[in-house]
């Protein structure tokens, strides 16, 4: 059977599951689109929490990031992972306990204020679409590759499957959707794994891979990358090479980031009580867990099979021992495939610029060391593998590797379901934001449930459009658009929630003006680096690491925001009258679990 067939059969099973996912669990009611009714069980909550949690950035794009930059872009791991655990042990009961549907809900009843709540609605759209943004990305490269059709087409086909099972089911469709997306994400991600690693190293497990030993040399298997990738003239994959500032500062923008993200916030809202939101959150981490401790030996032996495809000597001997790819492989031999398909895709792309009949990937940039002077030996005219994109690392992964057609059409339904799942999570923010805390909160408070339901529906609908024409275009690959997205919510939910349960003194106008502070200083830097309201060619400044202020990229600035947001909130706070005292008891009764009164008296 071709690989196409395949493919075709292991997307169109795991789509006609979640169809008929939505159909069985099609909600009725306004509680069941928004919060499935709080019925959901604690385990399959927390299923549905990765599976919403792992984007098509932690699918695709993150392993890709690992591969290709090593122990810089180890930020990624160290700040989603930190941050759900603040967003598990500092917000999500709390907000559990308060008992709404919505994050703005909790904003506009804390800050006893219709305008907080509606600047939090704006806050909300301005980072769920951006986020959305790199999902609809995930799924038009997916789609593109393994249905071979044009990248522009997959985001519309993508855009479709969305539109059938989020806007039918809300939250109870996509809560069961996600729990059966993760399965398919897991097994996608891990098996391969498995393979490759066995492979490579010997060791079943890749997390232990990653430090053994690398079969065919008798090295370190970091250590054997790390010689490939400087023989190259690349920097090592180990070393750390970035600036540290900047590392800290995206690391931590990430995981205040993460503990602001309204899409993940709202999971737990589903659950019957507060004791089970916590539950789900420990659960969320153990099948996070399964992914992350995995990507980085994913990275890893994905750059280390790429730079041997294109050197065949990088596999057992030196780097140059043998010549590079000819062009005559890369059009003939099946095992290199997946380079022509992925070429198609406009994400893979090569040129023989000295007209060799090779193709030699190296880092032209190399003024000295292995690399340099085999490009001086062999009269190179420059890199030749220009274009890698990161994020086709994963997908990519079992077709370098040579793996069985059934693993590759697993990873394509894996990371159709990766991205499907978050960017419905997504959508759902974004239509209960509109419904709930705009339509019915702000303009219509008399709004009957069945209406509110069909404004629900309708906004999410407008959501999905919106994201895919933007999606078209978007400001950087799937995990830096989704980086983004972080640094937004970093700047301006998560300090508003903090205060919200933690201070008792912040009022209604110290919350506006942290929220208006903290969002506008981030969002007009990152548009000034990436263009206004991210169309390409309308950026102030190249985005380059020259040019940022202090040497601090766009993505990491949501730690900056979130500072001015909590100095602005405090300063106007101060100035101004304390909370009413019904607002102050509201604070305390979140924060203190029920009983604690009573045993505080003993």
């Amino acid at each position: 059977m071709d690989q196409f067939t395949l493919n075709l059969i292991f997307i169109g099973a795991s789509f006609a599951l979640y169809f008929g996912i939505a159909i069985w669990a099609r909600a009725g009611s306004t509680a069941e689109f928004y919060a499935a009714n709080r019925g959901v069980h604690p385990v399959m909550n927390g299923m549905a929490t990765a599976a919403d949690w792992m984007s098509a950035a932690s699918f695709i794009s993150m392993a890709g990031l690992i591969a290709f930059t090593g122990y810089d872009n180890s930020t990624y791991l160290m700040g989603w992972t930190g941050g759900y655990v603040l967003l598990a042990m500092l917000l999500a009961p709390y907000l559990r306990k308060f008992g709404k549907f919505t994050v703005p809900e909790f904003i506009g009843d804390r800050f006893y204020s219709r305008t907080a709540r509606i600047i939090g609605v704006v806050c909300l759209l301005i980072i769920s679409i951006t986020y959305v943004i790199g999902q609809m990305e995930g799924v038009g490269i997916t789609f593109a590759r393994y249905l071979e059709v044009g990248k522009e087409t997959g985001l519309w086909i993508g855009a479709a499957v969305v539109f059938a099972y989020a806007v039918l089911g809300g939250m109870k469709g996509v809560t069961y959707t996600q729990v059966a997306q993760y399965v398919v994400l897991i097994v996608a991600y891990t098996i391969p794994a498995v393979f490759i690693s066995l492979a490579l190293t010997g060791n079943f497990l890749p997390q232990l891979g990653l430090f053994g030993t690398h079969d065919a040399s008798g090295m370190e298997f970091l250590a054997k990358l790390d010689q490939v990738v400087t023989d190259l003239g690349f920097k090592a994959y180990t070393a750390h090479n970035g600036s540290t500032l900047n590392m800290v500062m995206f690391t931590l923008a990430l995981m205040i980031g993460t503990a602001g993200l309204p899409h993940v916030i709202i999971r737990f809202f589903t659950v019957p009580k507060v004791s089970d939101a916590r539950s789900s959150a420990g659960w969320a981490l153990v099948f996070i867990a399964l992914l992350y401790t995995v990507a980085p030996a994913v990275g890893s032996m994905a750059r280390l099979n790429l730079s041997a495809t294109m050197w065949p000597g990088a596999a057992t001997g030196e780097t140059f021992s043998q010549p590079a790819v000819s062009l005559a492989d890369i059009e003939t031999k099946p095992e290199l495939n997946w380079m022509r398909t992925w070429a198609k895709t406009g994400l893979l792309q090569w040129q023989d610029l000295n007209g060799d009949g090779l193709i030699q990937y190296y880092n032209d940039k190399a003024t000295d060391g292995p690399a340099a002077e085999m490009a001086a030996a062999q009269g190179l005219k420059g890199n030749e593998l220009p274009t890698v994109s990161n994020d086709i690392t994963v997908l990519a992964n079992p077709e370098i590797a040579n793996l069985p057609g059934w693993v590759i059409a697993i990873v394509a339904a894996g990371g159709l379901a990766a991205a499907l799942s978050t960017a419905a999570g997504l959508l759902l923010a974004i239509s209960g934001a509109v419904s709930h805390d705009l339509i019915k909160g702000a303009i219509n408070p008399a709004i009957s449930e069945k209406n509110e339901l069909l404004a629900a529906r309708i906004s999410m609908a407008v959501s999905i459009l919106v994201a895919t024409i933007l999606g078209l275009n978007p400001p950087g690959f799937a995990a830096q658009t989704v980086a983004l997205a972080f640094g937004l919510a970093a700047s301006s939910i998560f300090p508003v929630l903090m205060m919200g349960i933690f201070s008792k003194r912040v009022n209604k106008q110290g919350a506006i003006w942290g929220m208006i502070a903290g969002m506008l200083s981030t969002l007009l830097y990152i548009f000034a680096y990436k263009g206004w309201f991210f169309v390409a060619g309308t950026n102030m400044f190249e985005d380059t690491a020259a040019n940022w202020l202090s040497g601090i990229a766009p993505s990491s600035l949501g730690v900056l925001g979130a500072r001015l947001n909590f100095l602005v909130a405090y300063l106007v706070s101060g100035a101004t009258e304390a909370p009413p005292e019904h607002v102050q008891d509201l604070v305390e009764s979140i924060r203190v679990p029920k009983g604690a009164g009573t045993a505080l008296h003993h």
